[in-house]
């Protein structure tokens, strides 16, 4: 069920609501659709839409009427009196999606609970049953009505998942700053859901992360490190995709998932070149970065799909020379080479040009800094050492000045401390 209202795009709507059903896996068996100024108070849809969704259904035999919009508990309630068979609103629709998809220990929980918040707001007796193993004894307080059980078992739930959780995001937290450890840069993937994320990760990282043509095929963040032209290294993450009103719930519970966005150092935007909404897309997604506070991380937008359109791989930039934009094919690897070399670039004109001189003894130094550098070239001197030029960010010297073995006083060539700036 749609209603079209001023300044929606209603095809778009529409056309989405649809690639949302069957990614919860039924069946569209009719469509009713109409227009309003606003919303029916009692019913969302107005009585006259109400009876035609109800006849509708009878002649479809319908298990479910799902209404493309955000009911209140009582327009819930008061549709599925008339239309004689289970309502489903938009938010509920994504839950149940997002319920199928997670796998991991977190996305269950974070799933979960946003069920629950959901479910709590339009409870009608019949949660219960699901503790029925607890037995009747000792479950209700004096004078406690049917109801109230049930609002309290989900109160109980709900506070004993967010408590998990809790501990979850401190293990995320903690192994966030174990990363930023080592001089590594964190690229995440994001997009609207469906861009081709999941296919352009595998494509880069070769990880095997489950991807279709569906809407939030995948859930869980995944991350990879991948190896750039120049021997630098970036840890790549794979996040769960973005849509047009995403429900508030998703957003406070993917919220531990969604730091791992907000810590990125750099966001690569993927947008559906093919799909003729990308620019309302990309729109949606800015919205949800300002929603997470990772509006302000440097982005290059990615669009994908260029074999479904017929243009050529090519890379934009702005008026400073930076790399703006990419155009590739996730599917068939055209352009994968000028997205890596663009990625390359991109940290490489944030780098300076520095020259070590190590002695002889710090053979184990040496081996960290080929590990996490990019070594340019290498000297042997005469004393036994080497002299080494690396290319080198600030966070790459903070980390190396924080190495017990370094030191800048001895090992720095202090005259030749800054040759060039690379790229361009």
């Amino acid at each position: 069920m749609q209603l079209r209202f001023p300044g929606l795009d209603h095809e778009a709507e529409l056309e989405e609501l649809r690639l949302l059903v069957q990614s919860a896996g039924a069946e569209v068996c009719g469509v009713v659709t109409g227009r309003r100024e606003r919303p029916d108070v009692a019913t969302f849809l107005g009585k006259g839409k109400a009876e035609e969704l109800r006849d509708r259904a009878k002649l479809e035999q319908a298990d479910i009427a799902i209404v493309n919009h955000d009911l209140s508990p009582a327009q819930e309630r008061n549709l599925e009196k008339i239309a004689g068979c289970r309502v489903l609103d938009r938010t509920g629709l994504i839950l149940d999606i997002f319920a199928q998809r997670a796998h991991s220990h977190e996305g269950k929980l974070q799933v979960e609970l946003a069920q629950l918040e959901h479910l709590a707001t339009r409870l009608v007796r019949g949660w219960t049953h699901l503790e029925r193993q607890r037995g009747g004894i000792g479950l209700r307080g004096p004078g406690e009505t049917q109801l109230e059980t049930d609002r309290r078992l989900i109160r109980e739930r709900v506070k004993h998942l967010t408590a998990r959780l809790e501990k979850v995001r401190a293990q995320r937290e903690s192994r966030r700053k174990a990363r930023h450890k080592i001089p590594i840069p964190t690229v995440s993937l994001v997009g609207y859901t469906n861009a081709g994320k999941s296919t352009l990760f595998n494509r880069l990282t070769g990880a095997g992360v489950y991807a279709a043509d569906q809407l939030f095929a995948t859930l869980d963040p995944t991350m990879r490190r991948v190896t750039l032209p120049g021997n630098a290294e970036v840890i790549l993450a794979d996040t769960v995709g973005f849509i047009r009103h995403l429900p508030h719930q998703l957003v406070e519970a993917f919220k531990s998932t969604l730091e791992e966005v907000a810590e990125a150092d750099l966001l690569l935007h993927v947008v559906d070149g093919a799909s003729p909404e990308r620019h309302e897309q990309i729109e949606q997604v800015h919205g949800v970065l300002e929603e997470i506070d990772a509006a302000h991380i440097r982005q290059i937008t990615v669009f994908n799909k260029i074999d479904l359109t017929g243009e050529k791989p090519r890379v934009e930039r702005d008026e400073t020379g930076a790399i703006t934009r990419v155009f590739l094919s996730a599917c068939s690897g055209d352009g994968i080479d000028l997205l890596l070399a663009a990625l390359s670039e991109h940290y490489r004109r944030s780098r300076i040009l520095r020259r070590l001189q190590l002695p002889a003894s710090a053979g184990r130094l040496r081996a960290l800094i080929y590990e996490h550098l990019n070594v340019l070239r290498e000297q042997v001197i005469e004393t036994g050492g080497w002299r080494i030029e690396v290319e080198l960010s600030e966070p790459d010297f903070a980390w190396l000045a924080s190495l017990p073995d370094f030191r800048p006083d001895e090992m720095l060539i202090a005259d030749e401390t800054v040759l060039a700036r690379t790229g361009s």
